[in-house]
Formats: C-alpha cells, sequence, structure tokens
C-alpha cells in the first residue's frame, strides 16, 4: 500500500503541478521564482525529510509560516510519498504538541529562523527538519489540516492525493477563476484549503502566478496588483474585504478583473462598498475543509446564492445542506451524524433551488433558538446588527439568551446600537446582552469566533 501510495502522490506532484518550463514564473515574492528553482527547492527539501527519517507512508508535521520554505517542503513532503500534516504556525506550543502527539508524525519541520519582520506575508525562513516517532502515518490521506474551529474544538481532517488532485481540476472547469498568464493576489493562509487548493496548487497546475502582498495591508494589497500589468484576481476572505473597502486607492487599476472571497458571506454593506469603490466583482465560493469548494458565484450575479461546483452535488434534507463526499474525511472518528453513505452533513442551514439548482446558505443549524416559544433565527439578528452604521462586524450567540458581540468604528454608542436594534427587529428577537469590542476574536482563517466562552473571554 506504502509504495502505491507513494506513486500516487509522485505522480501527482511531478505531472499535475510541476509541468510547463523551468522558465515560468510560478511565485512572485516579491523577486521571481520560477519552476526551475522551486524543483532544485523541492529536491533539497525533499533529501533533508528522507535524511531525518521521513519514509513513504510515513507523515511530516509542517510548522512553517508562509513562506518558499513552506511550499518546497509540502511539496517534498508529497514526492517522497508520505502525509502532510498542515500546523498553523500561529498555533501555541501546547496545541502544536497535542496534534503531534494525537499523530505522530515521523518528522516535524519548523522555522531556526525567521527574516522578514512579522507583518509580512511572506517571509524568509530558515526550515528545520528534526526526528519525532518511527510509526507510519495513521491514514492514507496526503494532506491533514485542522478546522478552524470558529464554533468549538477543531476536527482533524483528511484528504488524499487523488481527492486534492480532482479538486484542483474543480478549479479549471469554473468560469471567472484566474486563467493562465494571469496573478492571483493570494491573501490566505496556504495552511488552510482556499489558499492551499484555490491559491497554491490551483496556480501551480494551471500557470497562474502567486502574488502576496508584501505586508497585509490595504495599500500594500493595493500595490501588489498594480505591480504587474497582468490581469489579476484577489483571493481572499471576507476581513480582507472590508480592509479594502475601507482602503483609498491612489489612482485608477485596470489590472483588477475580481476579487473572490471564502469563509462565512460578506455583509451586504461591506460587499456594496467594495464594489462601489472598485467597479469589478465580487465573487463569492462556498467550500469546507472536508471537500474544499462546494459552490461558486464569481460573477455576484446570484448573491447570496451559489452554484454547485462542477462534480459536486449538494442535496437538501430537513434544512440542512448534505455535500456529496465518497470518503469519510475524518481522522479518527466515525460520526454518522457528520459522514454517512457517501455524503457530508454539513452543519449549514440552507435551500437548493429545484428549478436552477442554486444553493443558498442560511447560516448554521445551530443559530435556531426558541424565545417565548417563537422560533428565532440568530443569522438573521446577526445581519440585521452587522448592517448598522457604525458596526464593522458582529456575532450573534445563544447565551441563556440572545447575545450580541458587536466590533465598531468608535462611533456608536451601546444606547444608539440598541435603539437602532429596536426600530429593526421584533421584541422576541432583540439581544438581551450587547457587547461592544474594539476587535472580535478570528480564527486563523479569518473567520469569526462564534464559540461563547472565547467570546466571553473577549468581551471582558
Amino acid at each position: 500500500m506504502a509504495d502505491d501510495h507513494a506513486s500516487t502522490t509522485v505522480d501527482w506532484v511531478d505531472d499535475i503541478l510541476f509541468t510547463g518550463r523551468d522558465t515560468d514564473v510560478c511565485l512572485r515574492l516579491p523577486e521571481p521564482v520560477d519552476k526551475g528553482t522551486l524543483r532544485r527547492l523541492v529536491g533539497e527539501a525533499q533529501a533533508r525529510l528522507t535524511g531525518a527519517g521521513l519514509r513513504p507512508g510515513g507523515a511530516a508535521a509542517l510548522r512553517l509560516p508562509p513562506s518558499v520554505a513552506y511550499v518546497a517542503h509540502l511539496l517534498a513532503t508529497w514526492r517522497v510519498g508520505a502525509q502532510a500534516v498542515l500546523l498553523d504556525h500561529r498555533l501555541t506550543d501546547h496545541e502544536v504538541d497535542l496534534a503531534l502527539r494525537r499523530l505522530t508524525p515521523q518528522v516535524v519541520v519548523a522555522p531556526v529562523r525567521t527574516g522578514g519582520g512579522a507583518l509580512r506575508v511572506f517571509v524568509d525562513v530558515t526550515a528545520g527538519v528534526s526526528s519525532y516517532s518511527d510509526r507510519p502515518a495513521g491514514s492514507p490521506h496526503a494532506v491533514i489540516q485542522l478546522s478552524s474551529g470558529s464554533t468549538g474544538p477543531s476536527k482533524v481532517i483528511g484528504r488524499t492525493a487523488a481527492d486534492l488532485v480532482a479538486e484542483v481540476r474543480r478549479y479549471t472547469e469554473i468560469d471567472g477563476v484566474a486563467l493562465p498568464g494571469e496573478r492571483i493576489v493570494l491573501l490566505p493562509s496556504m495552511v488552510h484549503v482556499l489558499g492551499l487548493v484555490g491559491g497554491l496548487l490551483y496556480g501551480l497546475h494551471a500557470g497562474v502566478e502567486l502574488c502576496p502582498p508584501e505586508r497585509l495591508g490595504g495599500d500594500a494589497i493595493l500595490a501588489a496588483i498594480a505591480a504587474q500589468d497582468t490581469p489579476a484576481t484577489v483571493l481572499g476572505v471576507p476581513f480582507h474585504i472590508g480592509l479594502l473597502a475601507s482602503t483609498v486607492p491612489t489612482g485608477p487599476l485596470p489590472q483588477l478583473r475580481r476579487m473572490t472571497t471564502g469563509g462565512e458571506l460578506v455583509p451586504a454593506a461591506v460587499a456594496r462598498a467594495f464594489t462601489d469603490r472598485y467597479g469589478v466583482p465580487l465573487g463569492n465560493m462556498y467550500g469546507m475543509t472536508e471537500v474544499g469548494v462546494i459552490g461558486t458565484d464569481l460573477y455576484g450575479a446570484h448573491r447570496p446564492a451559489v452554484a454547485p461546483a462542477p462534480g459536486i452535488a449538494v442535496r437538501e434534507r430537513d434544512g440542512e445542506l448534505w455535500v456529496s463526499c465518497p470518503a469519510n474525511p475524518y481522522v479518527g472518528l466515525a460520526d454518522p451524524t457528520r459522514w454517512a453513505d457517501g455524503w457530508l452533513h454539513t452543519r449549514d442551514a440552507g435551500t437548493v433551488d429545484p428549478g436552477t439548482g442554486l444553493v443558498t446558505v442560511r447560516g448554521r443549524l445551530d443559530s435556531q433558538v426558541s424565545v417565548g416559544g417563537l422560533k428565532v433565527d440568530l443569522t438573521e439578528v446577526e445581519a440585521t446588527v452587522a448592517g448598522l452604521p457604525g458596526v464593522t462586524a458582529a456575532v450573534v450567540v445563544w447565551d441563556d439568551g440572545i447575545s450580541a458581540y458587536v466590533q465598531t468604528d468608535g462611533t456608536p454608542t451601546e444606547e444608539t446600537l440598541d435603539a437602532l436594534i429596536s426600530e429593526r427587529l421584533a421584541g422576541f428577537k432583540r439581544p438581551r446582552a450587547l457587547h461592544l469590542l474594539d476587535q472580535l476574536p478570528r480564527t486563523t482563517t479569518g473567520k469569526l469566533v462564534r464559540a461563547v466562552p472565547t467570546l466571553r473571554e473577549a468581551a471582558s
């Protein structure tokens, strides 16, 4: 099995990701990195990994910040025929230790030196490889990722090489993605599924340059767009849209083709502010770590609905969205309420239009609560609060009553917001508690955290 697994992954890296000429630029950081250079770096990383004990069928844990070193060691792990365990570099030592003890990789890759400044998106990293265990990987997956944990503890999710290849090819069939010869200004982390597959793997396969900004600020993102003449798609999450919507360009940006966002739905007011400012489509993607991209609306024509991605089937069962998923993606978890008989139970409330097939996500199923015998959708309350003047983000949860945690621009008071909410929502829908924060907690992928204990701590 290990030999078959190794052959599959080596064929994938060489035949799917390393296509094209050695002189083709694949990364721009801001200095260009061509495929010939990347192949050499991957070969050197592969020698380090095998020298430290990584073998086909084993696993390497990568705890690296966004860097050329991260890309090289990721691809090298797959070329060895091993499993890549992706650990966000922002995790604490305690969180990393728990993951390593659970997953027992053969080697761990971590920085021995980092340069370039903490605010840079891509940094200069010297990676160290150390032995950890002599055990084989605990599953046949090519990659192990931890879920973002926005509503609770992270899940361990595995995807096979064949599954990743299928998603890369799925991207090539989606109308509106960046095309060969164009650029992706990449904002999300490549540790998580949008940046990993929609950015890195698709870009390598399709011949699309990945051009992360030097720093994660509105001016730096606009500078990355303007740095070359080729068309550019900005790939990010709702946080990045708000960032750009509040940034005034210093001149025209004819290179900007569109912005595409994954993660939670962008508030309507933020979406309008972005499109008014830049005059380009704001595309939306719906996906999950377990299966990758599920649906898209890259021209902003169906907001808030999306069309299922090629090869993806979506069903509605008792108000919940189910997505086709041939194999159980969870490692060490056999929960039929999450996956059964080839279907992933998303725990997202939503509808599928029987005529058009368009999918509308209504929020989490656990957002439905009862107040005095009356049903209240917390998603509706949250959307109302988030749309108020001066509100930049909001999370509404059930905590012995409806509680709203609100991030503002500093202009509205609690009394002002309470009065505005009273004008817009029936009494039984209004939050019993309103907490104003300078900054709402977010996951490492930029999603708003909805875990009540974390929100309580932030408010205190």
